[in-house]
């Protein structure tokens, strides 16, 4: 019984060679297959596979199911492109934020101006000096004009005591809060004045500027470091000094209100 069993055992053949021999033969088959099919595929079709086999070895959700363990980086320079194009925009962004706030700045102090300008106009109505008083809104700001006969005698610098009450009821037109730089600037004719008091028209329309805020000034509501006075003699004329009436709109007292935001 036993040499039966032990000759038995000797004819018996190890066949676990036999799997990965037939992994080895189906992966082969598989190789002359995918050789085979791109031998036979036009370009589009070649195109599509090696995609494919783009896909499956380089993460993703091909047949294999392994992602694939470094994840596929942009180049450089494209990176410093795409930051350096968020950063325009970023910037575009500020640029345009602060340019709508200034524009909304200047409009709100536009505003402020008119608002001051319709008070003044007010003023002039009630008292009936059409005539002598003008306001304007300039680039420069709110501008009074003041003809220089309601305010002087003729070559004289110092404010006629009947018009002093102007000047008063004028200066609490020009309390403001937050205040507001103010220029009070005067101005002649051509026709050249030599006397006791002054050598040139220059030197008259310094010293009615002069005269004429120090009156406005002793309105204690008003902040002297706001207020300015200039001369500019017969040199910024406003009409033809060849006519008398010309003359007489180029002799005047202006009152410049600035804007606190610029265009």
């Amino acid at each position: 019984m036993r040499r039966r069993k032990k000759k038995h055992d000797d004819e018996h053949m190890d066949e676990s060679w036999l799997i990965p021999y037939a992994d080895l033969l189906t992966l082969l088959l598989a190789l002359f297959i995918v050789l085979y099919a791109s031998s036979s595929v036009d370009a589009q079709k070649f195109k599509e596979l090696s995609q494919v086999f783009s896909e499956i070895f380089t993460g993703g959700t091909g047949m294999m199911e392994y992602p694939s363990p470094v994840a596929p980086q942009q180049s450089s320079d494209q990176e410093q492109k795409q930051a350096a194009s968020a950063g325009i925009d970023k910037e575009k962004e500020k640029e345009v934020s602060k340019e709508e706030l200034a524009k909304q700045a200047f409009m709100k102090d536009q505003e402020e101006l008119k608002e001051i300008q319709k008070k003044i106009n007010e003023y002039i109505k009630t008292n009936n000096l059409e005539l002598q008083f003008v306001t304007k809104l300039t680039d420069e700001g709110l501008l009074l004009t003041i003809r220089d006969n309601v305010l002087f005698d003729s070559g004289s610098a110092t404010v006629q005591g009947s018009d002093q009450n102007v000047a008063e009821e004028l200066s609490g037109l020009l309390e403001m809060n937050p205040p507001r730089n103010i220029i009070i600037s005067g101005h002649t004719d051509n026709v050249p004045i030599r006397n006791a008091e002054f050598d040139s028209n220059w030197e008259l329309s310094v010293m009615r500027a002069v005269n004429f805020m120090k009156i406005i000034l002793d309105n204690p509501a008003l902040d002297p470091q706001w207020f300015s006075a200039k001369g500019f003699g017969e040199f910024e004329p406003i009409a033809d000094n060849g006519t008398a009436e010309g003359r007489g709109q180029n002799r005047r007292v202006e009152v410049l209100i600035l804007p606190r935001v610029t265009e």
